[in-house]
């Protein structure tokens, strides 16, 4: 009989649960994923070219060209000359991307921040804290 603690059962219990948590987040975004991805990376990493976004959020460049045309329509991001190779442009967000991004960013962690405040004691709050960083190591593996 399976044990509680094989990986490939503890893989699919927080592959579910991690959707769920997903799913919740999303109801707070103001903006669709793949916008707010792109304006989360651009303010995380600087400016980059479409094809540096497509290839860090793992899409298609045409996909992302169309991500990030829709934010430039927006107002949320502009082109300019990449300086070291004038062919390239690098997209960087506006005052406005920047401040739409942070509202984005306040509502979804300010649900959170309630949700682990509210529903958390502060024991599994440390083992939360932990757990986020065990996750962040299999997200860069």
């Amino acid at each position: 009989m399976p044990t509680k603690t094989e990986p490939a059962h503890v893989a699919s219990d927080l592959r579910v649960v991690l959707g769920q948590l997903i799913r919740r987040l999303r109801a707070e975004n103001r903006f669709p994923l793949p916008q707010a991805a792109v304006l989360g990376r651009i303010d995380r990493c600087g400016p980059q070219s479409v094809s540096d976004l497509a290839a860090a959020e793992r899409v298609r460049p045409q996909s992302m060209a169309q991500t990030v045309a829709d934010l430039e329509a927006d107002g949320f991001v502009t082109r300019r000359p990449d300086p070291n190779d004038r062919r390239r442009a690098l997209v960087e967000l506006t005052d406005e991307g920047l401040t739409r991004l942070q509202a984005d960013r306040d509502a979804r962690d300010g649900w959170l921040s309630r949700a682990i405040a509210d529903k958390l004691s502060p024991a599994d709050q440390n083992t939360l804290e932990t757990a986020v960083e065990l996750l962040r190591r299999l997200a860069e593996s």
